[in-house]
């Protein structure tokens, strides 16, 4: 009896360490992701672009933002081999590296009027850099935290790496602001370049925490029970296509609203309603601060209603709520514009929360890491990525802004179709689960299983 109670205790402690570990790096992944989504609307047009019309300056800006995201496939499928090869921690060790370096090497890149061509040349290829890490960071972070905690609390447990977007922006959004206020005009010269550098703390904290964490007992089981694949990521696209196909759907109306609350809206209202970027960064710091709450209490809440009934919810919301969007920001009054930046992360929590336990259950342990990753992670290509020039061209064709309220409402419809075609993989049947080549698991009793 011993031994078992201290082998509980010891379960317990390597589960804390587990969601702290994968919770630091999702911060740092949305503290780089931030500061750089601010700096794209704010400082880089003029710093990389200046000779540019500003209209082409814009697009050029968010372009270099948009590389991040069509790398980050190729870190899908890189990670998602060696994280279903050889496990989740190694894999997570190497993205954390990718993202601290790549964030504080463009902290140093000089402007164009200093070496031109290069300038956003080099900024290009550390976005690069920063989006293959990425990619490989996000499934690896939520199935650290899931694999250790009990199948009851998979929502939960898969949601709080989550709220490291939350955590990230927060942080991101009140460095930039203090030294706004701090540097005054010097903030555009060469202020805005020591929260890039700052990523090289955040490096070194997370590299610390996760070297004490040990592999998850989910591939850990994969592996005793030799099932681990030879090519994952081949395997996963041959037997599960649709299932990353639907995956990917979600992600999509998950993340193209995001990316138009935030990165887009910051440029839309400094350009068109004279807001000063200070009072924006403000107002992302609020919206920020609910990211915090929500994501977890969402997640929680979300192993109580079903996780993909709160899916849902979360994207049906967002359709209405599209329009209202839309709506405040029209009016053009800097409060309203705030509130409809702010309000925004409450569908969006509603997505958000379920998202992580919803896209890892779509696959069996030893294709998870490839298979979340795929799924998640070709989306944010045409979600994230190029959904501010989308919306930049929209209201630039349409001569309206409510045409982004149409964009939401589509990629919303697709969002739900996905949810109802995904199936859950994660087990084979409810309660006790044989090792074998598709579940590779071990589950002993219907309350301790493990996911």
């Amino acid at each position: 009896m011993t031994s078992i109670h201290a082998n509980e205790i010891s379960q317990k402690k390597m589960s804390r360490r587990a969601l702290i570990g994968s919770t630091s790096g999702a911060i740092i992944e949305w503290y780089d992701f931030s500061l750089y989504a601010t700096a794209s609307a704010v400082i880089f047009p003029k710093l990389f672009f200046p000779n540019t019309d500003p209209f082409i300056a814009t697009i050029l800006s968010f372009a270099t933002f948009a590389s991040g995201f069509s790398a980050r496939p190729i870190g899908a499928i890189i990670f998602g081999h060696f994280g279903d090869r050889i496990g989740r921690k190694k894999a997570l060790i190497v993205t954390l590296w990718m993202m601290g370096l790549s964030s504080a090497a463009m902290g140093l890149i000089p402007g164009y009027d200093t070496i031109g061509i290069w300038a956003p040349i080099l900024l290009v290829l550390m976005r690069l850099i920063q989006g293959i890490g990425v990619g490989g960071e996000w499934a690896g972070a939520i199935l650290l935290s899931m694999e250790w905690g009990k199948k009851k609390q998979q929502g939960f447990m898969a949601s709080i790496p989550n709220a490291g977007v939350g955590a990230g922006m927060l942080l991101s959004s009140a460095i930039i602001g203090l030294f706004i206020t701090l540097g005054g005009d010097n903030f555009y010269v060469w202020g805005w370049r020591i929260p890039f550098l700052a990523s090289l703390l955040l490096l070194v904290a997370g590299l610390i925490i996760r070297s004490k964490i040990d592999e998850t007992p989910s591939f850990r089981k994969v592996q005793d029970g030799e099932s681990v694949s030879k090519l994952p990521i081949l395997d996963v696209m041959k037997k599960h296509p649709k299932q990353i196909l639907y995956s990917a759907l979600v992600k999509l109306a998950e993340h193209t609203p995001f990316a138009i609350y935030t990165t887009f809206l910051i440029n839309y209202s400094i350009n068109n309603y004279h807001v000063s970027s200070s009072f924006m960064v403000n107002a992302n710091t609020g919206a920020s601060f609910l990211l915090c709450i929500f994501i977890p209490l969402v997640g929680y809440l979300s192993d109580k209603v079903g996780i993909k009934r709160m899916s849902r919810m979360g994207i049906a919301a967002t359709l209405i709520w599209g329009f209202v969007f839309v709506g405040l920001v029209n009016t053009g009054e800097h409060a309203l514009i705030a509130a409809a930046m702010i309000i925004s992360m409450v569908p969006f929590c509603m997505q958000t929360g379920a998202l992580p336990a919803l896209a890892s259950q779509a696959f069996p342990a030893r294709l998870r890491y490839s298979g979340a990753s795929l799924g998640t992670q070709i989306p944010a290509i045409f979600a994230g990525g190029i959904a501010p020039m989308v919306c930049t061209y929209l209201i630039q064709e349409t001569g309206t802004i409510w045409s982004l309220g149409i964009y939401i409402a589509v990629v919303s419809i697709l969002g739900l179709i996905g949810t109802y075609k995904l199936k859950n993989l994660a087990t084979e049947q409810e309660g006790t689960v044989s090792v074998g080549r598709e579940s590779g698991l071990i589950v002993k009793t219907p309350e301790d299983v493990k996911v």
